[in-house]
């Protein structure tokens, strides 16, 4: 077996060094990937819920515009006739 030298052990120190340096450098760029894809998430989430909002206020138009509907039938006395 050789003989372990410190110029030996340096080498292997540096090698392992550099190997951190890369992993260091990949794992930045995990987080930087996963804050971004975090930011495109809550602009969705605002999205969907614009969306939701937007539906919400159709839906209420519609209550009203039927309430108002039913309150014209019934005062011009409109009824739809019994199907036979």
């Amino acid at each position: 077996m050789a003989d372990v030298t410190p110029e030996l052990m340096f080498e292997v120190w540096k090698s392992v060094q550099a190997r951190l340096t890369q992993v260091d450098g990949k794992l930045d760029e995990l987080k930087q990937e996963m804050q971004a894809s975090r930011t495109a998430q809550n602009g969705i989430r605002q999205e969907i819920t614009s969306v939701f909002e937007e539906i919400s206020g159709v839906h209420k138009t519609l209550i009203r515009h039927e309430d108002r509907l039913d309150r014209i039938e019934r005062r011009l006395e409109l009824h739809d006739a019994p199907s036979i």
